[in-house]
């Protein structure tokens, strides 16, 4: 019986992480951003030749075409590799789509076929270091119509891409009187724009994590930069996170996998008291809660895409993959790491890396405890007035 295309494909992208990008990572860690960008440009190269690149973009803009869900399951070993988002083209998907279904003619004939080509890379800017962006209406940035121009001031934070970015999609009050999230605009403003200042690369937990701080200072660019209606920013937003996180979470197994296979290899191998780590209760309880927790969160995660394949909204289930699958990826490593001992807290195996960006998963894209709050809130509205409930077995979990 012939496979799916979707296992044929993601076979061929596990073998291309682990053949052509893991052997690199070292390099790509510890080398500067020069040897870091031809690295890079030759895995890149070297995807496009195998017929890896850009799977899940649509073919009318370049891409492959691959459906939501069957990609899905493709970054799932996407996500083995931190380097493997942007060697494979899947880096760009998000802003790719907010381009050919938002922005003006002539900014989806500058950058979208660059960016799907993988000739540039852009950046989204929304998240502020004065305000809690748990709660992104009391975001500050403001862009003012002037003369026909946008006039943005603010400071933003954890701009991902930034340093080497064309472009940067920014999140900005626009609406003086109208309800909060009716206020807010995305903009598209090319990063070579006067008062558009660089002010650092934000270091994350003693690694630089790609991330970047700007400043806007009385950035103008014209009308026709407004990225979709006025005031819609965040319905865009929604659109770009929703398919976002659920991407995260494929991805984010895909990095518990690889440290669940290295944990149970390195039980085999190890030596303790006469016999090998493996036949200790206490190693072993290590590999059935991990299998456990990478399982049911996968599951958790397939019936979100599913959900949201099928044309629904999937909000409850996104919420709650978004803080299992981060609680999860913590965990597993964690226990790979008490496994290795000492050696785990070095760098000479990946579980150190993956360890301090498995805490950013807690708090990027929401912290955990708004989508605890949201879902809660949201399951409890079926209970109010005598409400009929939640049935988890019926479709869309009730």
């Amino acid at each position: 019986m012939t496979k799916p295309d979707w296992q044929e494909m993601r076979s061929r992208v596990l073998r291309f992480v682990e053949d052509r990008i893991y052997p690199v990572e070292q390099e790509m860690d510890q080398g500067t951003r020069t040897q870091r960008n031809l690295v890079m440009a030759r895995l890149i190269e070297e995807a496009k030749a195998a017929g890896l690149w850009a799977l899940g973009h649509p073919r009318e803009i370049g891409g492959q075409g691959m459906p939501f869900l069957d990609y899905a399951h493709v970054n799932e070993v996407v996500g083995r590799s931190y380097y493997a988002m942007q060697a494979l083209g899947t880096l760009s998907l998000q802003d790719s789509l907010m381009l050919q279904r938002y922005a003006a003619p002539q900014w989806r004939e500058r950058y979208l076929a660059p960016l799907v080509a993988g000739e540039i890379i852009p950046s989204f800017a929304m998240t502020e270091p004065d305000v809690a962006s748990s709660d992104p209406t009391q975001l500050r940035t403001t862009a003012k119509l002037e003369d026909g121009q946008w006039v943005i001031n603010g400071r933003k934070w954890f701009t991902t891409g930034a340093g080497d970015a064309e472009y940067t999609t920014v999140m900005c009050r626009t609406e003086e009187d109208a309800p909060p999230h009716q206020s807010f605009s995305m903009i598209v403003v090319p990063t070579s724009t006067k008062g558009y200042r660089i002010v650092r690369e934000t270091p994350l937990l003693g690694i630089a994590g790609g991330h970047w701080e700007v400043e806007y200072d009385d950035v103008r660019v014209p009308a026709d930069n407004l990225l979709g209606p006025r005031g819609k920013g965040f319905t865009i937003a929604q659109q770009r996170l929703g398919p976002g996180r659920i991407f995260h979470c494929m991805r984010w197994l895909g990095q518990a996998q690889r440290a669940f296979d290295l944990m149970c290899r390195r039980l085999n191998e190890r030596v303790a008291f006469g016999e090998p780590l493996a036949r200790k209760q206490l190693m072993q309880s290590h590999v059935f809660e991990s299998a456990a927790e990478i399982q049911a969160c996968r599951m958790l995660t397939l019936e979100a895409a599913r959900q949201l394949d099928a044309g629904g909204e999937a909000r409850e289930m996104i919420g709650t993959i978004k803080v299992v699958g981060a609680r999860m990826l913590h965990n597993v490593i964690d226990r790979a790491i008490q496994v290795h001992g000492a050696l785990g807290l070095t760098d000479d195996t990946p579980l150190s890396l993956m360890y301090r960006h498995a805490r950013e998963a807690r708090i990027y894209d929401g912290p955990d405890e708004v989508h605890i709050q949201s879902v809660a809130r949201r399951y409890l509205r079926h209970y109010r007035d005598g409400g009929p409930g939640v049935d988890f077995g019926a479709p869309e979990g009730g």
